[in-house]
This record gives structure tokens, C-alpha cells and sequence, in this order.
């Protein structure tokens, strides 16, 4: 996806979390997929992370995070919902006042990702979407993730949130996830980290088969594996996802 369609994205996906969070009765109801909040808890998180990132772009410092100071108050004031929104407008004015290639400092330096404005926007929209989701299910209106959003959201899971660990812990390991709706991937885990669409030739010991949706959600820990067709030594599945444990 090009930069500006991952920032109609961003907007996208954490509008539809506030028109969930609209629809509950109540804002203390708990989260299935983050069981520790509510969705008053849930909406805070998100705009917290997306004041972060604002603060991030906006500093154009490529050599770490930025201080306590210029982070400022990030907790929720006013009415929540007003707030988010307001969360969301400032992570998107930073965005749009710089461009997909401009180096910024990111967590993810270990991983093969790129450490650019791009590449948080990229993040961004899974973080959005997947929080989306958590509000809807908890309303019991869950809906699977957008289709494009999904299937770079597998990619960017493996490459990102997976690249970035450093030693997989366990016997060595190569999963294939197959997306009957997108393009599937490659993962090899090994005591060099995880590595997405290795080069080199093998057969998985696991293979996962389902929508791009399930696959990213899974990998997340919102719906379980076992929604998925999978064949081949599935404990590899529980290890990633305890590895990997995902906000």
C-alpha cells in the first residue's frame, strides 16, 4: 500500500473502534482479547500509542525514542471518545507533514523492517485495525479485518513484530502460513530469530491454512489456531504465540 492509503487507513480503522466503543452500553464491559482492560482501558491505549508515534514523526530524530518530556500527558482528558479522536488527528497531522522515507527511530531496529515514517504508518494501521476488532468483538459485533489490511498485516506481524526478538528459544522451526484469500509466507524460526520468506529450500513443519483475517488474528491471539486448518506439529503454534505475545 502507498503512504497516503495508509493514513485513510489509520483513520479508518480507529473510527471504527470509536463507533464500536459508541455502541457498548457501558465502558467498563471487559475486552476478550486484552482480558486486563475494558474498553474505556482499550480506547486509552490507542490513543496513547498514537500520541507516542505523533511525537515520534513529528521529531525527526532518527537516533531514539524521544523523552518523558516531550512526550507530555498522554492520559485521556474530556470526554474518551473526543480524546481518541483528537489521539488520532495528531498521529495523522505529523504523517501527513512528512513522507514515507524519512528516517525515524522505531522498537523494531533488530527486524528487517525499515526504520522510516513509512514503516510506522505501516504499523499503525494494524495497530488500529486489530484494537478495531477487540472493540467490535466486545460489542459482539466482530467483523474481519479489511482484506487489504489483513494481507499486509500477516507480513508486516512476521516481519515486524516476529523479526524483532532476536533467538527463537526453541528447536528450530519453519511455518508456512497459507492465506486462502492472499498471499501466504514462509517463517523460519531458528537461534538466528525469525526470518519471513527465507531463501532457502525445506518443507514446514507446520502449515496453517485460513483467511488472511484469521491468520493475522491468530497470530495475535484473538481467535485460536485451532479455527485454522493446520497440519503438522502444532505445539511450534502455542510456542510462537507465547513468544511472540503480542499488545
Amino acid at each position: 500500500m502507498d503512504y497516503p492509503a495508509l493514513l485513510t487507513l489509520i483513520d479508518e480503522r480507529s473510527a471504527a473502534l470509536r463507533d464500536a466503543v459508541a455502541a457498548a452500553a457501558v465502558s467498563d464491559t471487559r475486552v476478550p482479547g486484552c482480558p486486563e482492560w475494558d474498553l474505556g482501558d482499550l480506547v486509552a491505549h490507542v490513543g496513547a500509542v498514537q500520541r507516542f508515534w505523533a511525537v515520534v514523526v513529528g521529531a525527526h530524530d532518527p537516533t531514539g525514542p524521544p523523552s518523558r518530556a516531550a512526550l507530555g500527558d498522554r492520559e485521556p482528558h474530556g470526554e474518551l471518545l473526543e480524546w481518541s479522536a483528537a489521539s488520532t488527528d495528531l498521529l495523522l497531522s505529523a504523517l501527513r507533514g512528512s513522507s514515507a522515507e524519512v528516517p525515524a527511530w522505531a522498537w523494531w531496529g533488530k527486524s528487517s523492517a525499515p526504520l522510516t515514517v513509512g514503516a510506522i504508518a505501516r504499523h499503525q494501521v494494524q495497530e488500529a485495525a486489530v484494537h478495531a476488532y477487540d472493540a467490535q468483538e466486545t460489542v459482539g459485533k466482530a467483523e474481519p479485518l479489511p482484506a487489504f489490511v489483513a494481507v499486509d498485516g500477516l507480513a508486516e506481524f512476521l516481519q515486524v513484530g516476529v523479526g524483532s526478538l532476536g533467538a527463537w528459544p526453541h528447536r528450530p522451526a519453519r511455518i508456512a502460513f497459507v492465506a486462502v484469500d492472499g498471499p501466504g509466507h514462509i517463517l523460519d524460526l531458528s537461534p538466528s530469530g525469525g526470518v519471513l520468506d527465507p531463501a532457502a529450500a525445506g518443507d514446514p513443519v507446520v502449515t496453517v491454512r485460513g483467511s488472511t483475517s484469521d491468520l493475522v488474528l491468530a497470530l495475535y491471539g484473538r481467535v485460536p489456531f485451532d479455527r485454522l486448518t493446520v497440519d503438522g506439529d502444532r505445539e511450534v503454534l502455542p510456542q510462537l504465540r507465547a513468544w511472540s505475545n503480542p499488545d
